[in-house]
Formats: C-alpha cells, structure tokens, sequence
C-alpha cells in the first residue's frame, strides 16, 4: 500500500500548487466575459451608425464576443498548461470550418454578400431597383437575401450573392427619374406651336424636379403623322413614373382639344388592323 499513499501524496500535493493557477484561470475567464460583453456592445453601437442591417450588427457583435471569449478560454488553457490542448483545439477549429465551408458553399456565399451589400449599401430599403430580371422596391434587406415588393402585389426573395454580383438598376439613387411620352400629329400642323403648348403642358405638372428642363424634340416622319417625343424628369417623392406618364398624355390630349389639334391614326397601324381581320 505505501507505493500508492505515496502516489497520493504527490497527487495531492500537485493539486495544492496547481490551485492558485485554476483561480487565475478562472478569473482571467471571469474578465474576458466581460471584455467580450462589453465589445460586443461597443461593436454593436459602432455598426449602427455605418448600417442599418440589424442582422449585419447581431452578427459582427455576436462573433466579436465569440472571438473574445476563445481568446480567453486559450488564455486560460496556457496558464494550466494544457498547451497540446490549445493546438488540438485550434487545428480541430480549423478542419471544420473548411468542412461547414464546402457543406454550405451557397450558404456562406450568401451571407458574404450580405455583409458586403449592408457595409457597401448600393441599394436602401425603400428604394425602387431593377435586377436579375425583378423590378420592385426593397423592403427589407437581410445577410442571406434581398426582399423586394415587385409593385405587383407579390414579395421577391432574391439571394444575397444574386444582388451582390449582378448589375442592378437603382431608380431612386438620385431622387429623380426620367419619363418619356411619344406622339404624333398631322403634316398640316404648326410645328413651332406644338412644340410650345406641349411645353407649357408638361411644365404646368406640380411634381417635375426643380432641376431638369423639360425636353422636346420630333423624331421623325411617320406613315401619316410627324412623331415627337417630350422627356420630363420627375420627383418620385411626389409620384411614380406610370401615374406621371399618365397625367402627361392626359395635358397633351387636353391642351391639343383646346386649340382644335387631333392626333391622326397611324396609316400603319390600320393596315396592321386591316391585315389581322
């Protein structure tokens, strides 16, 4: 029996030294706990003022407590001196991030480029946009996708890298957008008078930007009119592209009522018709 009292007695006098490097360890784990809630919150407060992506900020808050509390937990494991553990731990973090990283490619893919769409911001919620064929108004953008309201009734989730790595049309950029109405009147009409009364037309409209001229201009000779187009640029705080084309054909008609001007068919479109029946 001595050989194994002895054995204990060293045990137990190696557990009494070691004592004080669990109660370090065990402090120093007690303070990055805190480090890591404090970061995290310092973090947080940081993204909110660069993003407004709540899932980017829970994120990037949540991994930076992460990273802190693992620095701590390597720490602690150094001071007890289970350093081979430490190197386990690092190389076994390593396998299966490159394992969960070609399981879920798409995935981690996905989230990229969501982080990189909240830091970039090249589109806004509310903004109207144009991409991967969909044209809609953002209403919501997450780390894995982009949700948008195609104007139709319908919700669009589109992925984060769909949006990231194609083109994307923003209307809403600048504030303003361009709408184009075309028509034609006959060969007997006043030239210089169409051109000013549907000047003064378009420019009676109450939501035309402030900063853009109203263009007009013909284009060409048609079958049985001469065409014109006239280009406006809109507030699309004040109204939306359609609804404003709409009002611009309707001060058109109504002005060319006043002074007695028609629009003629269009020879072509009558033989067209002609040809169907």
């Amino acid at each position: 029996m001595n050989p194994i009292f002895s054995k204990l007695d060293k045990w137990f006098d190696l557990g009494i030294g070691f004592v004080p490097n669990i109660i370090i360890a065990i402090l120093l784990l007690v303070i990055f706990r805190y480090l890591a809630g404090y970061g995290g919150r310092l973090m947080s407060k940081g993204l909110s003022r660069a993003s407004h992506n709540e899932a980017l900020v829970s994120l990037i808050s949540s991994l930076t407590r992460i990273i802190i509390i693992t620095t701590g937990l390597f720490f602690a494991l150094g001071i007890l001196g289970l350093d081979k553990t430490v190197t386990s731990l690092v190389a076994g973090a390593g396998v299966l991030a490159l394992a969960v990283g070609f399981a879920f490619q798409d995935l981690t893919t996905n989230f990229i480029s969501g982080a990189f769409i909240a830091i970039q911001r090249p589109i806004k919620v509310g903004d109207i946009i144009e991409t991967n064929g969909f044209t809609g108004k953002v209403k919501s953008i997450n780390l894995r996708s982009v949700i948008i309201d195609n104007l139709a009734g319908q919700q669009i989730e589109i992925p984060s890298k769909d949006i990231f790595q194609k083109p994307i049309t923003n209307f809403t950029y600048s504030g303003e957008r361009r709408v184009q109405v075309e028509c034609g009147i006959s060969f007997t009409e006043d030239l210089v008078l169409i051109e000013k009364i549907s000047l003064q037309a378009i420019q009676s409209l109450g939501f035309l930007s402030s900063t853009r001229q109203v263009d007009f201009s013909y284009t060409k000779f048609g079958t049985s009119t001469i065409d014109f187009q006239v280009q406006f640029w809109i507030d699309q705080m004040k109204i939306g592209p359609g609804s404003a084309k709409s009002e611009a054909i309707k001060a058109l008609k109504t002005t060319f009522d006043i002074h007695g001007i028609s629009i003629p068919i269009r020879a072509a479109e009558v033989v067209g018709e002609v040809k169907k029946e």
